[in-house]
């Protein structure tokens, strides 16, 4: 089964198309909604970096003392 250019060219215009139309029907947040939900989402990403580096902080020192006294 093949497809010409121009055949492959039409599908394409319709489906930009179809992608315009329903995009005409999105509901797009405010600036204001966006830049809160913005700022949720760095402050989330802050505490579990924050949260993350501890932990591996915590667990280097736990393994280099347990490699530090198998070595002994």
């Amino acid at each position: 089964m093949t497809f010409s250019f121009r055949e492959k060219f039409e599908g394409a215009k319709q489906f930009l198309r179809e992608v315009k139309t329903e995009l005409k029907k999105v509901t797009w947040p405010s600036r204001k909604d966006a830049l809160a939900g913005t700022a949720v989402v760095l402050v989330a990403v802050f505490i579990i970096a924050l949260f993350l580096g501890i932990v591996d902080s915590g667990l280097s020192s736990l393994i280099r003392e347990l490699l530090k006294r198998a070595g002994s």
